[in-house]
Formats: C-alpha cells, structure tokens, sequence
C-alpha cells in the first residue's frame, strides 16, 4: 500500500505537489471512484489508478541482485513445506524480487534475483543456451575417458542424452575428485545426474556462474547489487 500522491509521481503523471493538485480537482480516480481527499491509500498491485480517465502504470525501477545462496534454502517465492526459502532475506527489501531459474535445496551458491521479468526470460528461454558454472565434488577418482563422457553428452535416468558439457578436472583428492563444470540446459538436478550416469556421487555442488556473473568472494548467505556493466552484458544475452 502506499498514498496516491507518491502512487501518481512513481507513475510519471507528476510531481507529489502537481499529483495533490490533480487530486483536488477532481482528476483522479480509484477504481472509478473520484477522489478529491489527501491521504488515500492504494494498493499498488490490485487498484486502478486513472488520471483524466488514462490509467496510471507504476514506472517500477529495475533491480538486479547477485545472491550466495547456502544449502537449506529453496529458490522459490514460498514452500508449502516450510522450507527456508532465497526470499526469505529480502522480505524486506523495496521491490517484490523474483529468483532467476532455480538450484537444489541440498546445493549453494550463485542466484541472481530482479524485478525485470524481461530480462528473466531472456535468461532462462532454453534457447538463449546460456551457461551455468558449477564446482563439484563428486566421489571416488574421475577417469579422463568419464570427463570425455561428459564432454560428448551422457545419458540420464529418464533415457535422454544431455548436451555436451564443459568440464575440467580441478584437483584430486584422497577419496574424491573436484571438477569445474558448465552446462546450458536446466534440467531437474542435472550436473548430479550425470555424474551418476557414470558412476559417481555427488558430494557437494556449489554454482559458481550464470551467464557473465561469476560468485567469486561472496560470502555465503550475503547479496550485493550487479554493476552497470554487469547488467549491460547480461542484457546483451541473445540480441
């Protein structure tokens, strides 16, 4: 809720003063209700706001927010199991923010969040084949002949082939292998369905890019603003 003064100035209609103005006169209904009283308020998402019988349309700002998202929250706006959710730290934040595709509860990681619902899609339209970068530990040595595997495309549970991904072995350790690995399809848990494809379990999964924003130093559980430049190329995604 908010007053309709501050309503018609976010709408570009006029300033607070001018907006009073308009009100006073006549000018200005809710929900083709005249109103000429100061101090009304109106639900920005559920009333009509007409001046001169035009509507009024909020001229939201944009946001676009990097967020390291910890194991035991689910990206969705709610959960009708009670789950924590990404949302959860930003209830309190200006604008309504939806998360930009999803990662599993039992995953972390790189989630960003906006309010541009046209930048969203683009993002997530499988046709854009945007890339997802994840580190993962997986059990057990991974041979190159299994990352030749990956690399061409290796068949899931369902029977379907995956795209060919782009994987690079990181490190061995004493009993598991860490891989840096890149896919631009979104399938449910892909990246710990394919390494079961060839045999191996996944250990701990972390999202460390989306397209051009990497995670680098955030620290988990933390968000900060994208940059100008950051949101220039993610807009230049599929043009």
């Amino acid at each position: 809720m908010m007053r309709l003064q501050k309503y018609l100035a976010l709408s570009g209609v006029a300033s607070r003063r001018n907006a009073e103005k308009m009100i006073a006169e006549g000018r200005v209904a809710v929900n083709g209700m005249v109103i000429t009283e100061m101090g009304v308020q109106v639900d920005e998402l559920h009333d009509k706001v007409t001046v001169d019988g035009n509507l009024c349309r909020l001229e939201e700002e944009k946001h676009y927010l990097a967020y390291n998202k910890p194991i035991g929250e689910v990206t969705t706006v709610t959960d009708p199991e009670g789950r924590a959710t990404v949302m959860d730290k930003f209830r309190d934040y200006p604008v309504r923010l939806y998360p930009v595709g999803r990662l599993d509860y039992d995953s972390e990681g790189l989630i960003l969040l906006t309010n541009d619902g046209d930048l969203m899609n683009n993002l997530l339209h499988p046709s854009r084949e945007v890339d997802k970068e994840y580190l993962v530990k997986v059990s057990n040595r991974v041979t190159d002949e299994e990352i030749r595997r990956l690399r061409a495309g290796v068949q899931l549970d369902d029977g379907r082939m995956t795209s060919p991904a782009d994987v690079h072995l990181v490190r061995y350790e004493a009993f598991s292998s860490v891989l840096l690995v890149s896919i631009h399809e979104g399938r449910n848990r892909q990246v710990r369905r394919m390494f079961s494809a060839i045999g191996h379990e996944v250990v701990s999964l972390k999202r460390v890019g989306f397209a051009t924003i990497k995670l680098h130093d955030l620290p988990r559980g933390q968000w900060r603003r994208l940059t100008d430049v950051e949101v220039k190329k993610l807009k230049e995604i599929g043009r």
